[in-house]
């Protein structure tokens, strides 16, 4: 195994972890906002979602643009001379500039109370948005030889953390709203139920696979990063929120607030389980 390693030292730092998250957050609450133009319950979000969404945006941008050694090498992935269109990365970029376009168009239909205009390009952009958490999937789903991240769930798992985290955020923003606070509950349920089935299957299959994936299920269910991506991953940012949305405090808006927050913190560290975990063997070959 370790013949095929190259670098001896995790390539994708713990960094990637939070733009993961702030990127599919920035999505999720894109979308939310969306909804309030065929929704009426989420009326309520459809400005504070969207300006919580454009900030984040920004902050991704920034997180991932500070992680170069040369920050101006940013300047090439929007250079279509630049471009390898077979590469996720690639279409990242392209992503990332057509949703902060579609955000800036938005914003000026919203001021200038044009809700046609409004309801079009928040339309476009959530359409938008849906890529960013598949193509952050993807950026991990194409390295062959890593275990955890060489699996079609991957975009599917980062589309489900992303409904999760906009949702759970999105219950902050609610203003006490009932109806809207009973939809986004479902939707954390759904979600939540979702990401625990795939990871339960990333677990299981790394545990009887290869001995790279042996080693890699071993470094993420013991030590440290067993205690981030078990404890507080998986049982604390996971089950223990969807208990406590199935048990009748979780339909009240403090008992929803306490599994939002649950699911937030249990969001990041999952996020950077599976950016650190599966790179820790290469570490131990020289």
């Amino acid at each position: 195994m370790g013949d095929y390693v190259v670098f001896h030292a995790p390539a994708w730092p713990g960094a990637y972890s939070i733009y993961f998250f702030v990127i599919g957050l920035s999505a999720a609450l894109f979308f939310l906002s969306t909804l309030s133009w065929f929704r009426a319950e989420f009326g309520v979000l459809r400005k504070s979602a969207f300006y919580l969404s454009f900030v984040l945006l920004a902050v991704g941008g920034l997180v991932l643009i500070g992680d170069l050694s040369q920050p101006l090498r940013f300047l090439n992935t929007v250079n279509p001379a630049y471009w390898n269109m077979s590469s996720p990365l690639v279409w990242g970029s392209i992503l990332l500039v057509l949703f902060g376009l579609a955000s800036v168009l938005y914003f000026l239909a919203l001021r200038s109370g044009n809700e046609k205009s409004a309801r079009s390009w928040g339309v476009l952009g959530s359409i938008v948005a849906l890529g960013l958490p598949i193509y952050t999937g993807f950026d991990l789903s194409i390295h062959q030889h890593r275990p955890v991240w060489n699996t079609p769930l991957m975009p599917v798992l980062f589309v489900a953390l992303s409904l999760l985290s906009g949702a759970a955020v999105a219950s902050f923003l609610a203003k006490g709203e009932v109806a809207l606070l009973g939809v986004l509950r479902k939707l954390m349920l759904w979600s939540a139920g979702a990401t625990a089935v795939m990871l339960l299957s990333l677990v299981v299959t790394t545990a009887y696979g290869g001995s790279a994936e042996e080693l890699t299920h071993l470094f993420m269910t013991t030590g440290t990063l067993g205690l981030v991506f078990i404890g507080v991953g998986l049982l604390a940012g996971t089950a223990v929120p969807i208990v406590l949305l199935l048990a009748p405090m979780g339909r009240q808006q403090t008992g929803l607030w306490l599994a939002a927050a649950l699911l937030l913190v249990g969001g990041i560290a999952l996020r950077y389980s599976i950016v650190v975990g599966p790179q820790i063997v290469q570490t131990f070959y020289s």
